[in-house]
C-alpha cells in the first residue's frame, strides 16, 4: 500500500474508534437529542469546507441529489440511534466489533442474494468467521447481550448504506464530500422536530453544557474518518484500503479495556481479532 494511503487509512481507524469512545461516554443522556446536537454541530464546522468546494469545483447540487442522499440520510440515522442505544445497555469493546463485523458479513450476503455475486470459499469463510466471533462476544451477562442485539441492529443499517453510499458516489456520480455534508445536515433537520417540538427541549442545554465536547469531538471526528478513507481510495486499491480500515475494531476494543476499565479484555480482544479476521478475509475473498 502506498505508505501516504496507509497512514490516512490508520488515521481514519483512530478517528472512527474515537468518535465512538466519545458517543460511548454520553450514553446515559438522551440520545436523540445528544445525536442531534452532534449533527448541528458537524454542519456548523463542516460548512466552510463544503461551500468552499462547490464554489472551487464549481459543483452543483440539485433536487435528484438531495433525493438521493436522503435514503442515505435514513439509513445513517438509523445506525446512529442504534448505536447510541446500543451504548446505553452494553460496553464500547462488546458493541463495536459486533456492529463493525456485521456490517460487511450482511453486505456479503444481500450482494450473494440479490445482486447476483458468488464469493469464494474465502468470502464463505470469512462470513462464518464473523458469526464465530460475535458468538465468542456474546459470552457476557444479560445487560451486555442486550447491547450486543443493538449491535448487530447497527449492522444491518452498515450493510444498507455501505451498498447504498457505493452506488451513490459510483453509479450516480454523487460527490463524496457532497454526500458527508448532506447527510449530516438531513440528520440535523430530521431531529430538529424531535428535539425541539417535544420534552427534549429541556435537555439540549443540560447536554450541551455536560458533553459539549464530546459533541465537539464527534462532530469533527464522524465526517473525518469517512473523508480520510475516501481519499486513501485514490491512491490504493479498495480490496486493500477496507480491511485495513477495520483495524478500529482492535482499537476500540483497547479502548473500552483500558480508559473505560470494561472487564473481559482478553476475551474480548480475541472475539475481534476474530472478527476482524473474518472482515478481512471478506474484502480480499
Amino acid at each position: 500500500m502506498n505508505p501516504l494511503a496507509l497512514v490516512l487509512v490508520l488515521v481514519a481507524a483512530c478517528a472512527h474508534a474515537a468518535w465512538n469512545l466519545l458517543s460511548k461516554q454520553a450514553a446515559k443522556t438522551d440520545s436523540l437529542t445528544f445525536l442531534w446536537l452532534v449533527a448541528l454541530a458537524s454542519t456548523a464546522v463542516w460548512t466552510p469546507l463544503f461551500a468552499g468546494f462547490l464554489l472551487v469545483t464549481g459543483t452543483g447540487v440539485g433536487w435528484r441529489d438531495v433525493a438521493l442522499v436522503s435514503v442515505s440520510t435514513a439509513l445513517h440515522l438509523g445506525y446512529f440511534v442504534l448505536l447510541q442505544r446500543g451504548y446505553r445497555y452494553g460496553d464500547l469493546s462488546a458493541v463495536y466489533p459486533v456492529a463493525r463485523g456485521t456490517g460487511p458479513m450482511l453486505a456479503s450476503l444481500v450482494a450473494v442474494l440479490f445482486l447476483g455475486e458468488h464469493p469464494g470459499p474465502a468470502g464463505v469463510a470469512g462470513i462464518a468467521l464473523v458469526g464465530v466471533g460475535v458468538f465468542m462476544m456474546s459470552g457476557g451477562a444479560a445487560r451486555d447481550l442486550r447491547g450486543l442485539g443493538y449491535g448487530l441492529a447497527t449492522g444491518v443499517f452498515i450493510a444498507g448504506y455501505t451498498i447504498w453510499d457505493a452506488q451513490l458516489v459510483s453509479a450516480f456520480a454523487v460527490a463524496p464530500l457532497v454526500l458527508n455534508y448532506l447527510g449530516e445536515a438531513g440528520r440535523a433537520l430530521a431531529l430538529a422536530p424531535v428535539v425541539l417540538a417535544g420534552g427534549r427541549r429541556r435537555l439540549v442545554g443540560q447536554i450541551w453544557r455536560a458533553h459539549r465536547w464530546h459533541v465537539l469531538g464527534a462532530a469533527v471526528l464522524i465526517p473525518l474518518s469517512y473523508l480520510l478513507v475516501l481519499f486513501a481510495f485514490t491512491m490504493a486499491p479498495v480490496s486493500v484500503v477496507a480491511p485495513t480500515r477495520e483495524v478500529s475494531v482492535l482499537i476500540a476494543v483497547l479502548l473500552g479495556g483500558k480508559l473505560l476499565a470494561e472487564g473481559d479484555l482478553r476475551r474480548r480482544l480475541l472475539a475481534a481479532a476474530v472478527i476482524l479476521g473474518g472482515v478481512v478475509t471478506i474484502a480480499l475473498s
